[in-house]
């Protein structure tokens, strides 16, 4: 173990009985040699003062995700046998759907109910038109278990699972996927990866002709995200921390290329730890504030997971080969309430960028949140690299909370953009794998939200078919 390390742990333990006795932040501050401090590090952050009103303001119907009659609740029936989670479509570059010769694209992870460390992306299409659960065919899975292998990649070698991404159709025409490589030899590993999947279409189907060009992107530099080596140093998963590294989404703008994705701070934005409970940006609003809710937090049974906490929504710059350019700031962060903020999601509209992630309550640090809460939270700015502020003053968009063996529950919500109007379509999953032998996990039915400006809300009365991409006439 590292001798500061333990020195400071040790300093910690010797002051735990001031803490149980009502200490205040301020001995508690002096005990640990660490004064109340406010650093933003130049990135916007989720604080707590925003998040502790969002358990009143859960209530309006507004952000609720609609309730779904579970009798008309279908499998896909071209993916027999196989649960089918996160999900994400063939986009243009400006988010929009792409139609690629006719038919819209779906890409998903999916695999046996039976094996939870199944794992795979398939490719899904649907004929442009069509919204039917039952019109979506099903091309396979897009890897064959050798192209790990023939990608010549030293990290590639060791994937053991595929998580979530994104994809965009290119201007030449070509489908460029970007998922994360899961590697369950090397403590939960995770590296942003990316190939080019060729396809050939026909009038009734389309074909998935192997991949090219497959290739890892990035897997933390340490500074400014998290990578899996320190993630191991702290103690891996029995230190109670959770490194994320995944969730690729792919947006331009003014001609660069960029990736957005789930991470954890690094050490020089920022990093996990107990000298974060003592910074004021992580807390928002006033002073008055600040002292009144770290000392709550300092002595409740949050306090080792709000250390731990240090979830972010990071950004690194492409070449136009797909390979690293540039590491960046992250645009938003989520220090002291979560270390998962999950499934990045960025696009321009009306004028403005707006940034979507999901959460999960279960992993928060916020009095009045539950374990059953799901979250898909939401930030705008008027550049694409921020500053960010929160959706309907909080930043709360979206709240389900049904228990999770409840057939209609959904999670993985992501907004699509549409070619034209206020309105975003959201997908999900629905059904959580492995749970009912005759119901695997499929497409939720999609619905509508509307954006204006600063706000948004579900549209009532707006809940479309299963996995429904647009609706575009």
């Amino acid at each position: 173990m590292n001798i500061k390390k333990f020195a400071k742990q040790a300093t910690v333990l010797t002051f735990t009985t001031a803490l149980l006795a009502g200490g205040a932040t301020q001995a508690f501050a002096k005990e640990t040699n660490q004064k109340p401090y406010k650093e933003t590090y130049g990135i916007s952050h989720i604080t707590r003062h925003d998040m502790l009103q969002i358990p009143e303001q859960q209530k309006n119907e507004k952000y609720q995700v609609p309730e779904f009659d579970p009798s008309t609740i279908k499998n896909i029936s071209s993916a027999k046998g196989l649960d089918v989670w996160d999900s994400w479509p063939l986009q243009n570059a400006d988010g929009t759907v792409a139609n690629y010769h006719g038919y819209h694209i779906v890409f998903a992870l999916a695999g046996d109910p039976k094996n939870a460390d199944d794992t795979s992306i398939y490719m899904f299409y649907q004929k442009v038109g069509e919204t039917s659960i039952d019109s979506w065919k099903n091309a396979g899975r897009v890897f064959k278990d050798s192209d790990k292998f023939d990608a010549n990649d030293s990290i590639l070698k060791d994937q053991t699972q595929e998580w979530s991404g994104s994809a965009t159709f290119t201007s030449d025409g070509k489908i460029r996927l970007f998922y994360t490589d899961f590697s369950g030899k090397h403590y939960g590993k995770q590296t942003l990866t990316t190939a080019q999947v060729n396809v050939s279409a026909s009038d009734s189907s389309l074909n998935i002709n192997g991949v090219e060009d497959y290739k890892s992107i990035f897997d933390g530099d340490g500074k400014t995200y998290q990578n899996v080596q320190q993630f191991i140093d702290e103690g891996n998963y029995s230190s109670g921390d959770n490194h994320t590294l995944r969730d690729p989404h792919y947006v331009e703008d003014k001609g660069h290329k960029y990736l957005v994705f789930e991470a954890n701070t690094g050490t020089e934005d920022g990093y996990q730890g107990e000298e974060s409970l003592f910074n004021k940006a992580y807390y928002g609003k006033s002073t008055s504030f600040f002292r009144q809710e770290s000392q709550k937090l300092l002595q409740s049974d949050k306090k080792r997971t709000a250390e731990l906490a240090n979830g972010a929504l990071g950004m690194i710059e492409l070449n136009d080969d797909y390979t690293l350019k540039k590491v960046m700031k992250p645009l938003i962060a989520s220090n002291t309430v979560t270390d998962e903020i999950e499934r990045a999601n960025v696009f321009k509209m009306n004028g403005k960028w707006y940034l979507f992630t999901d959460s999960r309550g279960s992993k928060m640090t916020i009095d009045g949140i539950t374990s059953n809460d799901i979250y898909m939270l939401g930030y705008v700015s008027n550049s694409l690299t921020g500053p960010y502020k929160p959706l309907n003053k909080t930043g709360l968009v979206l709240k389900m909370d049904l228990d999770p063996n409840d057939v209609t529950f959904t999670y993985s919500h992501f907004a699509v953009p549409q070619a034209k109007g206020n309105n975003v379509v959201i997908t999900s999953y629905m059904t959580n794998r492995g749970f009912y032998a005759d119901k695997q996990s499929t497409f939720a039915p999609s619905f509508l939200l509307n954006i204006k400006g600063k706000k948004t809300s579900v549209v009532k009365d707006s809940i479309l078919e299963q996995g429904q991409l647009t609706v575009n006439k």
